[in-house]
């Protein structure tokens, strides 16, 4: 088995002509005009570094890092592939599993901090996103949603159908769903490109619907992937985490965290991070890169880190974590392929202070081992049990992990 896979490429010649600068020119400037009446140029160096796969042993776990008081343990295993992952009241634990096609049941019913139960409670082809609203489980595939009571010990009635025409997948079909204090139902579509105008309007977008699935609607736009978005506790305010463009260089394009406007334009594919141009796609029409600037709501916080694909996000709202976690959010980073050397592949906390975001810090971390060149743990999932831990899911080697406060 291959341990790493490494290739360089340099991506120029957007154009005939290369223009030199002196070391004052502002790149993003000079390489690229307003208008096709100049050419554009652009030179990107372009990296595929895959990490090998590695066991999720018991040494491998135990090595992991978490902030002080707080411990780690696996609270189920072989679960196939697992991805989005949610929890009632009652600590019934749903996960998907995308490519078998099902939604899982898992549940701690001696309080071990492990789950001693396991059983499907849903077929649905490539079900994904999953949120639960007045008593019913929710799940969404690529084009569908669905709706389904759940039943006092868990399981589900059989599910209804709301909507059946989403639009399709392309290159980022993982579709999430969640309710907002409205009584809203959101539902996130990715692009179905790295960079390209979408001819379906629903593309790129977070749409907005009742919770029967009626009056669906573009809530707002330009959201290149936004799998991970939840809502401020107290400020009730909408928080999603942007996937950045590939193939603009190891530390380009940054993940956004933005905050999403009913109406707003969020860039996606002309413009990234606080207002770059994005050399490979030009505004359509008669419109310049400036105007589309001028439309486009810049993010509140960039990740340090490019192409550390954020996932799911999710509010801490249980009480066994310190008081300062209350207001924080917690988003699965998946980890990178697209850069010279691996970033991503734990958890991270997004710290609000009086309400709004003001930085990320690592939580769980160690995922990547043997000097970054292999990993154990691709994460997608993250819910909070209703013992106060948060759970943390893998597709990788099919665990789910439990961080749970135990000082």
């Amino acid at each position: 088995m291959k341990n790493w896979i490494k290739s360089g490429f340099v991506v120029a010649g957007m154009a005939a002509v290369m223009v030199g600068c002196s070391k004052d020119d502002d790149f993003w400037d000079w390489m690229i005009p307003e208008t096709d009446d100049n050419p554009t140029t652009s030179q990107v160096s372009g990296f595929v570094y895959r990490p090998a796969v590695a066991p999720a042993t018991d040494a491998n776990v135990q090595q992991l890092r978490v902030p002080q008081g707080f411990r780690v343990n696996k609270f189920a295993e072989n679960l196939g592939k697992p991805r989005i992952i949610t929890a009632s009241p009652e600590g019934h634990v749903y996960a998907t599993d995308r490519e078998a096609g099902l939604v899982m049941l898992l549940q701690d019913t001696n309080g071990d901090g492990m789950s001693d139960r396991r059983e499907t409670v849903a077929n649905i082809r490539q079900a994904h996103g999953l949120t639960i609203h007045e008593g019913k489980l929710y799940i969404v595939s690529v084009k569908e949603l669905y709706s389904a009571a759940i039943r006092p010990d868990g399981t589900l009635e059989q599910p209804q159908m709301l909507i059946d025409d989403l639009p399709d997948g392309g290159q980022h079909p993982n579709r999430t769903i969640g309710f907002g204090p409205d009584g809203k139902l959101y539902i996130s579509v990715g692009s179905t490109c790295n960079s390209c105008p979408e001819p379906n309007p629903e593309h790129a977008t977070m749409l907005q619907a009742n919770a029967d699935g009626s009056d669906r609607k573009i809530f707002a736009r330009g959201l290149r992937n936004t799998i991970g978005f939840g809502w401020h506790p107290q400020t009730r305010e909408f928080w999603g985490m942007d996937h950045g463009m590939d193939w603009l260089g190891d530390n380009e394009q940054k993940e956004e965290l933005n905050k999403i406007v009913e109406g707003a334009t969020y860039g996606w594919p002309y413009i990234y991070d606080d207002g770059k141009y994005n050399p490979v796609d030009r505004p359509q029409g008669d419109t310049t890169y400036q105007q589309y600037r001028d439309l486009s709501t810049m993010p509140t916080l960039l990740y340090q880190e490019a192409h550390a694909a954020p996932m799911a996000m999710t509010f801490y709202n249980g009480t066994t974590f310190p008081g300062q976690y209350q207001e924080s959010a917690f988003i699965a980073m998946r980890g990178s392929w697209n850069r010279s050397s691996p970033v991503g592949y734990k958890v991270v906390r997004l710290i609000f202070e009086n309400g709004q975001p003001t930085r990320f810090e690592d939580f769980l971390t160690g995922f990547l081992v043997d000097n970054n060149r292999s990993h154990f743990a691709r994460l997608v999932g993250v819910t909070v049990n209703n013992d106060g831990s948060l759970l943390v899911s893998d597709d990788t080697n099919g665990v789910i992990y439990r961080v749970a406060y135990q000082p």
